[in-house]
C-alpha cells in the first residue's frame, strides 16, 4: 500500500523580528531521513532539509523523494541498467540561502559518492529553477558492478519548473522525470520554497499541473497483478485479451542541433502476464521523445506520462559485408504516478530484431512482438523506423519486414498458375499430335 509523506509543519518564526540577515553558507541545516515502504517490494528515503541563514532563520526549505535509473556499460560492452536510490547515510554540504544577486542552492550527498543539487533564481516577483546536476560513481561496484567506466560521471540538466510566485512554496505529490544522457531522475511528494521570506514556510502553495484536479491520471496495475521482474512469477498464458482497439500509432523524432537524427512511427502496446494478463496501450497525446543519436548506437526514450519509460537502443553492424542497423535492447520501466515506486522493470539487450541496411529505413505495418522477458511483451503497430543517417527529415527507401510473403505471394501464385497452364498446353499438344499420327497410319 503506498503512502504519501505528509506536509510537515512549518518551521517557527524565529524570536528576533525584522528583516533576515544578508544570506550566507548556512550556519545550520536540519536533515531528516524517514523510510517508507512502497507497494510492498520497494524502498526509498524522503529527505526533508531545511537550511538556515547566520541569524537562525530559515532561507530555503525541501522535502522531497527521488530515485534515479542508469544505463551504464560494461567491460564486455554489454549494456546494463542500475537503479539507485537515496540511502539512510545523506550529507547536505554546500547548500546556499541564495539572494537578488546569488542564486540559491539545495545540495545533497549520499552513498558510494554520488550527489545531487539544484540551484533557484528570482527577479521581484517569482523564482525558478534552473539546473540540476548529478553525479553518480561508477566505482560503487553495488550499484555499477562489472562498469567499463571507472569514477564520478555527473551531468548537468535544464530544469522545466515554470516559474512560482514568491513566497508560495511549490508542491508536486505526482511522479515527474528528466532524461539525459542515459540517465532518469524521477521525483515524487516534492515540497520545496527557495527564498523563504522572514524565515516562515508560506502557507501559499503552487501545484504543479499533475496534482490538479483537471489531471486526472490513469491508474496504474496493482501488485496485484504486476510484479518485479526478481519476484517469483507464473508462466505467461498462452493467449491474452485484446483490448477494443490496436494502440494509436505515435510519431517520435529526435535532433542534433537543428538536424532530424532519428525517425520513428509506430503504435505500442505492453502484455504483462502473471496470473491474469494486462495489456497497456501507449498514448502518443501523452509520450515524450529525448534520446541519443550517434554513428554507431542510437537511443529512442520514450516517457508516457511519468508512468511507462520504454527504451529502445538501435546498434550498426560494422562487421557485415554490408553495413546494417538492428534493435540491440528494449527497457521497459512502469512507475506509480502516485509515488514514482517502481512497478516494474524488465530489459532485453540481446535482441536482433528490425534489421535494414545502413541508410534505409525498417517497415513492417504488420504486429510484431518483442520478448523482453517472461513477463512481459511488448507488442508494435505500423512500424516504420530510421535510427541513422535521416535526410531532409523524411525516411529513407524501406526495407520490409516479410516482402517474401507481403510482395511475392502474389507473383509466385501468378507464375505458378501460368506454368500449371503451359504444362496442360504442352500435354495436350502432344497427346493432339500423336492422336493425328495414329490416325494417319490407320489410313494405309
Amino acid at each position: 500500500m503506498s503512502t504519501l509523506l505528509p506536509r510537515p509543519p512549518a518551521p517557527r518564526k524565529s524570536p528576533s523580528a525584522g528583516s533576515m540577515a544578508p544570506p550566507r553558507c548556512p550556519a545550520g541545516l536540519a536533515l531528516l531521513l524517514l523510510l517508507l515502504g512502497a507497494c510492498g517490494f520497494f524502498q526509498s528515503y524522503a529527505v526533508e532539509v531545511d537550511v538556515k541563514d547566520a541569524s537562525n532563520f530559515t532561507c530555503l526549505y525541501a522535502q522531497w523523494m527521488m530515485k534515479f535509473l542508469i544505463k551504464y556499460e560494461t567491460n564486455s560492452s554489454d549494456y546494463k541498467n542500475a537503479s539507485l536510490d537515496l540511502t539512510s547515510t545523506v550529507t547536505h554540504n554546500g547548500s546556499i540561502c541564495g539572494s537578488d544577486t546569488q542564486a540559491a542552492l539545495l545540495a545533497v550527498q549520499f552513498g558510494d559518492g554520488h550527489s545531487w543539487s539544484i540551484n533557484f533564481t528570482k527577479n521581484n516577483e517569482t523564482y525558478r529553477a534552473e539546473f540540476i546536476t548529478f553525479t553518480y560513481n561508477t566505482n560503487d561496484t553495488a550499484v555499477f558492478p562489472d562498469a567499463r567506466r571507472q569514477g564520478p560521471v555527473t551531468i548537468v540538466v535544464k530544469d522545466a519548473m515554470h516559474p512560482i510566485q514568491l513566497n508560495n512554496v511549490f508542491v508536486c505529490h505526482h511522479t515527474t522525470s528528466l532524461e539525459a544522457e542515459n540517465v532518469t531522475q524521477i521525483f515524487w511528494n516534492v515540497t520545496m520554497q527557495p527564498f523563504v521570506q522572514n524565515g516562515t514556510i508560506s502557507k501559499k502553495e503552487s501545484r504543479c499541473y499533475a496534482d490538479t484536479p483537471t489531471a486526472a491520471p490513469t491508474v496504474l496495475p496493482t501488485v496485484a497483478n504486476v510484479t518485479t521482474a526478481s519476484t517469483t512469477i507464473s508462466p505467461a498464458p498462452t493467449t491474452a485479451p485484446k483490448p477494443a482497439e490496436n494502440p494509436v500509432t505515435g510519431n517520435y523524432s529526435l535532433k542534433t542541433g537543428n538536424k532530424t537524427c532519428l525517425l520513428a512511427t509506430v503504435g505500442l502496446q505492453l502484455n504483462i502476464s502473471q496470473d491474469k494478463p494486462l495489456l497497456l496501450n501507449i498514448d502518443p497525446k501523452t509520450t515524450h521523445a529525448d534520446g541519443t543519436c550517434g554513428n554507431a548506437s542510437a537511443t529512442l526514450k520514450l516517457n508516457d506520462g511519468n508512468r511507462t519509460l520504454i527504451d529502445f537502443t538501435f546498434i550498426v553492424n560494422a562487421s557485415a559485408s554490408v553495413q546494417k542497423f538492428y534493435l540491440r535492447e528494449v527497457n521497459v520501466t512502469l512507475l506509480n504516478y502516485q509515488n514514482g515506486s517502481v512497478i516494474l522493470s524488465a530489459d532485453n539487450n540481446n535482441l536482433s530484431k528490425w534489421d535494414a541496411s545502413l541508410g534505409n529505413s525498417y517497415m513492417c505495418r504488420k504486429e510484431q512482438t518483442l520478448e523482453i522477458n517472461e513477463n512481459l511483451q511488448v507488442h508494435t503497430f505500423n512500424l516504420w523506423v530510421q535510427p541513422f543517417l535521416v535526410k531532409e527529415n523524411k525516411f529513407s527507401i524501406a526495407e520490409d519486414c516479410s516482402p517474401e510473403v507481403d510482395y511475392f505471394i502474389v507473383p509466385i501464385a501468378v507464375g505458378a498458375a501460368l506454368g500449371g497452364l503451359v504444362v496442360l498446353v504442352i500435354m495436350a499438344y502432344f497427346l493432339g499430335h500423336k492422336k493425328h499420327h495414329n490416325t494417319g497410319y490407320e489410313q494405309f
